[in-house]
């Protein structure tokens, strides 16, 4: 084994990371969205989940590197479906929630400041999500080997 200059772990977090949001940006360009380069870098929400990227992204390196039987694929795997369960669930239901509670104030006129309301993922961008982590995996893998 060769001593290696950065962690493909690293990498690929980095690299799942800038392909979902990456990706999200074309997809606003398309809807002629505009947002500042701060919104889209950190976006919450969209197509793909950039959440579901990075996780996929990271047990998919972590199985082909050390092993699906290996303790730390299990917890990668763990800390995945968790993250997935979460994007789709409860950060989605408590974002709508939020645009619940902004239609009321502005319904009712009210001067109570508008909370932020962070968006979640519908099962799509998950499933998205994910596979686009598992090819990012896949290539950061056959990159570094």
């Amino acid at each position: 084994m060769g001593i290696e200059i950065i962690s493909p772990y690293l990498i690929t977090i980095l690299t799942a990371w800038l392909a979902a949001h990456a990706i999200k940006y074309i997809i606003s360009l398309a809807k002629n969205e505009k947002l500042t380069l701060r919104a889209y870098l950190f976006m919450s929400g969209g197509m793909p989940s950039g959440h579901s990227a990075t996780v996929v992204a990271m047990l998919t390196v972590i199985g082909l590197r050390d092993g699906t039987n290996s303790g730390l694929f299990g917890l990668a795997l763990l800390f995945a479906l968790i993250t997935m369960y979460d994007a789709m669930k409860v950060r989605r239901s408590s974002g709508e929630q939020g645009a619940a509670i902004h239609k009321l104030i502005k319904e009712n006129k009210s001067e109570i400041e508008l909370p932020r309301a962070a968006k979640g993922h519908t099962p799509l961008e998950v499933a998205l999500g994910a596979i686009l982590g598992a090819v990012v995996g896949l290539v950061v893998f056959l990159s570094t080997t």
